[in-house]
């Protein structure tokens, strides 16, 4: 009797011990493994055991009996580095910790490109239309597969109103705009008007002077706004297009434009409640990704006689 014992003992630990040794190399590479929703664990070891992550279904349900819990797993999709044992990826699948990808919105993306982005971005669901324009904030924003378009501009559209709401509750009594709202519009112009951080707040210093002045803006990307709706004009702006009378062309409109042309990001927004405090009205390209300041017309036109000489020397004129 006690040798039939042995006899068993040795027969299942020789069993445990294959087992073990048939799933000790873990995955042979990364894998990317989805569990449908509904998979129990034996489907789900069917599924890893398909997709290479594991040698064999039956040793890896083995090892879940001997060496797992009892934690359900979950669904979604999830990445198997490369030797990943069974125990460990059992956890991952208990962990829901499913693989996140990323769609990247940069400062300035008007809503039409937004909503095209989205579209093109793979393994997400579900159409969208063009979001309101200044309603989403610029970010890198993570999504699961399959998840809805919709949710992910729900996020985007979450995330500027907590960052309105934060940045409005800091502004500096030296701003120009008295809502919210105006100072998503002004941050818009702002954004599009210059590429450089150390700009943002003088430029939003020249845009409150001439607010607080009643002077217009003047600020071409108003002008190409209500032609493009946001998508790159691409080429010069005509004479007859700054003369053009609508609700978005500050050379023909006082004040703010009748919305944003864009989605600015949170520096411009800042940089609007808290403006550079300035005695500037104008500013021109200098030609070297920057702008040149001025606080008259004289100074301002001497800018710009500078900047379309430099123009010429480079054949661009």
């Amino acid at each position: 009797m006690r040798r039939l014992m042995i006899v068993v003992l040795l027969v299942v630990a020789a069993f445990i011990g294959i087992t073990v040794f048939r799933n000790a190399a873990g995955a042979p590479r990364d894998i990317n493994v989805v569990i449908p929703a509904g998979s129990s664990l034996t489907s789900a070891a069917k599924t890893l055991e398909q997709a290479g992550a594991i040698k064999s279904s039956r040793a890896f349900l083995t090892d879940a009996k001997l060496f797992g819990n009892k934690d359900p797993i979950k669904p979604g999709e999830y990445h198997i580095t490369r030797g990943m044992g069974p125990e460990s990826i059992l956890k991952l699948l208990q962990s829901g910790r499913t693989l996140q990808r990323f769609v990247i919105v940069p400062e300035g993306m008007p809503s039409i490109l937004v909503q095209e982005k989205l579209m093109a971005t793979p393994l997400l669901t579900g159409e969208i239309a063009t979001p309101p324009e200044g309603s989403l904030l610029p970010d890198a924003y993570s999504y699961t597969r399959g998840e809805p378009r919709s949710a992910i501009v729900g996020r985007m559209q979450k995330a500027m109103q907590t960052a309105l709401a934060n940045a409005w509750k800091a502004r500096k009594p030296t701003t120009a705009v008295t809502t919210p709202e105006a100072a998503i519009i002004l941050a818009s112009i702002v954004e599009k008007e210059t590429a450089l951080a150390s700009e943002r707040r003088m430029v939003a210093g020249v845009y409150s002077n001439r607010l607080k002045r009643a002077m217009p803006l003047q600020a071409d990307p108003t002008t190409i706004y209500p032609i493009t709706h946001g998508k790159p004009l691409g080429r010069r702006i005509l004479r007859s297009e700054l003369q053009a009378k609508n609700g978005y062309n500050t050379y023909r409109k006082s004040g703010l434009p009748i919305g944003p042309i864009t989605n600015p990001g949170k520096a411009s927004i800042l940089a609007v409640l808290d403006p550079a405090p300035t005695q500037a009205l104008y500013f021109v390209a200098n030609g070297s990704g920057g702008s040149s300041f001025a606080d008259t017309l004289p100074q301002h036109s001497a800018n710009v006689q500078k900047f379309y000489a430099l123009r010429r020397s480079r054949g661009e004129m």
